[in-house]
């Protein structure tokens, strides 16, 4: 089997289909000599996982369109159509069985080359509200799985499958066996990785823990939140804090505060040491704290597809629901004091976020994979 994966930008779109790249990786048994090949745009943060995954990657170049007048929407046109014809070629050429995308507009001249040439394409929607890339590449796929149970309506019901959202390897293995959330600080457990790997995240103290992120490219609202209000915070917690890259210009020192613009596979050790979690409301994001039933404040970027999604999760009683333009110091600070302080809230939304999705394993969208391909 060869796989086209494409994606990238953000690593909203990425997340997923490494997992599902991995779960394939597994089936040595129903897949036999299984290729791989991505294509990612130039300046995303995606190339590095990627490739660290052993997924050879192809970077084309990627436009955007967007749903408001904008000049760069004409000279994107131009890109999109540029492309198309990378896409086109190198389609010609790898051969795939199948082309897979979970979003992000580098996909879309992807899937269209991939339609011409009567590839077969398995689109991924993770949001609860459809995002435009999806939108124009769903009209050409055989096949599009949904993460959630509410975005069914939005597609053809003859060619939709609700499939829960894949987690990376690193996750289940740190989450192996499952066993019910520890609130009481200390009886976190160290993952596989080892304690040697976890001394640069761990604090000389028994407070507790909350990572603050902003997605993978980070968010510059939410790191002035967290800088503004931190000799408040550290009174009764540290923080571990992934800015995003080229956005980590303050200079703080403190026992209690750790920032790193970026984290790669060292993220699950971050998260397995945290006991709640400030974030956006990017999907790929929100499974894995779901997988590892971790308590949430999620801030979603306003007027976006993120405030659905919070909105969705707020309405299962799965997480906080902060907006951020309601948002003042003294509310976050008494946020997250009330959060920590509250162990049965706590355990609450640990429960109830774990049961937003049906699948965290990936079985379920490799099987429409293996199925497709036949």
């Amino acid at each position: 089997m060869k796989i086209l994966y494409s994606g990238g930008s953000t690593l909203g779109s990425v997340s997923p289909l490494i997992a599902i790249h991995q779960q394939l990786n597994k089936k040595n048994n129903v897949i036999s000599n299984y290729k791989s090949l991505w294509l990612g745009t130039y300046k995303g943060p995606e190339r590095k996982i990627i490739e660290k995954e052993n997924i050879k990657f192809k970077p084309i170049i990627s436009g955007k369109l967007r749903r408001y007048f904008d000049l760069r929407n004409i000279l994107d046109l131009f890109k999109i159509k540029f492309g198309f014809w990378q896409a086109f070629f190198t389609i010609l050429k790898f051969k795939p069985n199948i082309i897979l995308s979970a979003g992000g507009f580098v996909s879309v001249p992807v899937v269209w080359a991939g339609w011409i040439l009567r590839v077969p394409i398995l689109i991924h929607q993770q949001d609860v509200r459809q995002g435009l890339a999806n939108k124009l590449m769903s009209l050409f796929a055989k096949k599009i799985t949904v993460a959630l149970d509410t975005s069914l309506k939005n597609f053809s019901k003859k060619k939709t499958a609700l499939v829960g959202n894949p987690v990376r390897n690193e996750l289940i293995i740190m989450n192996y066996p499952p066993s019910p959330l520890k609130i009481t600080t200390g009886l976190r457990r160290t993952g596989e990785s080892g304690d040697k790997n976890l001394n640069k995240f761990k604090f000389k103290n028994n407070l507790p823990t909350i990572l603050v992120t902003g997605g993978g490219t980070g968010a510059s609202e939410i790191n002035n939140l967290i800088w503004n209000n931190l000799n408040e915070l550290i009174k009764f917690c540290n923080i571990i804090h992934l800015t995003g890259k080229n956005k980590n210009n303050k200079f703080i020192e403190s026992e209690q505060y750790k920032s790193f613009e970026f984290l790669g596979n060292e993220i699950a050790d971050v998260l397995n040491i945290s006991d709640i979690v400030i974030s956006r409301a990017g999907l790929s994001s929100l499974t894995e704290l779901a997988y590892l039933k971790k308590p949430i404040i999620i801030i979603p970027i306003p007027n976006s597809h993120q405030e659905d999604n919070a909105e969705y999760f707020k309405n299962k009683n799965a997480c906080i629901y902060l907006k951020q333009k309601e948002l003042t110091s003294i509310k976050l600070v008494q946020e997250v004091k009330n959060l920590l302080n509250n162990k049965n809230k706590q355990k609450e939304l640990s429960k109830n976020i774990n049961k937003i999705f049906v699948d965290y394993s990936g079985e379920k969208i490799v099987s429409e994979i293996i199925k497709l391909t036949n």
